[in-house]
């Protein structure tokens, strides 16, 4: 994970068409591709995939476009800044 995660954003993308593990494995591995992608999360039951991105280097509609090229419908998504806190090594 990079040092710089205060530019980080979240995003929640929803998805339809997941029906098992394997589909969250083919959403997450396209959507590591990009640079930028910092963590994804998918959960097939939930419908939904969390991803922790730079939104310097990738925007939500390139996410978004991802994950239909992957082959899933993308119903809507929300994203906000993340709150990171330092902590001071001893």
């Amino acid at each position: 994970m990079p040092d710089d995660v205060g530019r980080d954003q979240l995003a929640l993308i929803r998805i339809e068409g997941m029906h098992c593990h394997k589909c969250e494995k083919a959403i997450q591995k396209s959507l590591l591709q990009h640079p930028g992608v910092n963590e994804v999360e998918v959960d097939f039951a939930s419908g939904q995939a969390s991803v922790l991105f730079d939104s310097s280097m990738v925007s939500v509609k390139q996410l978004a476009d991802s994950v239909a090229d992957a082959g899933y419908r993308v119903t809507g998504f929300t994203q906000r800044a993340t709150e990171h806190s330092s902590v001071d090594e001893a």
